[in-house]
């Protein structure tokens, strides 16, 4: 399945991108357009967008969620690692770095993300590590087997 959102991809963008391939559709194609084409792009290509206006899943939604809380809470609403997770994204992506602790660590290093990658495709794949450690971490925390 295709799936599309914003350029320049950081907190959310890459969080929910590492989320989909790892948990909804590991054979995903991201694409990363002008925030006004998500829209137009999700209905002429039936892709699904994220993380943008009018996109299947908005920045912010009507319940306050970030497009990676949304797609937990779709998914993967029994994974209490992932929700953690998520808390930590929404905190870092909508600047509450006070909600939980990892949020402005988070926060700082997507700061670094393009620093170090040459667009937003190599983000995804060298983020993926640092997402499935935390996510590793969380379930260790939480007791979670695995």
């Amino acid at each position: 399945m295709t799936w599309v959102t914003r350029a320049r991809i950081r907190v959310n963008r890459t969080a929910t991108a590492w989320l989909i391939r790892r948990f909804v559709d590991p054979a995903a194609i991201f694409v990363f357009v002008d925030p006004g084409e998500v829209a137009g792009l999700q209905q002429r290509e039936g892709a699904t967008g994220f993380d943008a206006p009018g996109a299947t899943y908005p920045h912010r939604d009507a319940e306050g969620r970030c497009s990676f809380e949304a797609l937990v809470d779709r998914y993967r609403p029994d994974d209490a690692a992932l929700e953690e997770l998520a808390r930590i994204v929404h905190g870092a992506d909508f600047d509450e770095v006070g909600l939980v602790p990892e949020s402005a660590g988070l926060r700082a290093i997507s700061g670094g993300f393009p620093l170090v990658a040459g667009d937003d495709h190599e983000i995804v794949e060298r983020a993926a590590f640092l997402y499935d450690a935390l996510y590793a971490s969380l379930k260790a925390r939480l007791g979670v087997p695995g």
